[in-house]
């Protein structure tokens, strides 16, 4: 195998239940991350992320990648309008984004963290 190059094809993740560090601000709502690659220095994270309806209140300290696979969801940057994203989106959240993340359906997306 490759030192450059990390295949996926036989990763089975531990699932981790509510391990987010966002605040929940309304409902009750409830995470399940499949982390399948955390790099050797800890700074880049990939894997799926599912959350039940709720809100978090979020602050970015690292640039994100996300592949909406299904859900709805409502982000609302401090100052900004609100941004809806649904399954089949791609996006990308830059550091320094504070604001809201409020789940209206449950979302599965594919996240990674650099």
């Amino acid at each position: 195998m490759s030192d450059f190059i990390t295949v996926m094809r036989e990763t089975c993740p531990t699932p981790v239940v509510d391990a987010t560090k966002w605040t929940r601000i309304g409902g009750d709502p409830h995470t399940v991350n499949l982390n399948a690659y955390l790099s050797e220095d800890g700074s880049k994270i990939m894997g799926t992320w599912i959350c039940t309806p709720g809100k978090f209140e979020v602050n970015y300290d690292k640039w994100e990648f996300c592949h909406f696979l299904e859900g709805y969801c409502i982000i609302t940057p401090e100052g900004e309008e609100p941004v809806h994203l649904k399954g089949g989106d791609v996006f990308v959240i830059e550091p320094g984004m504070k604001g809201t993340w409020e789940v209206v359906e449950t979302v599965r997306k594919y996240f990674v963290f650099a």
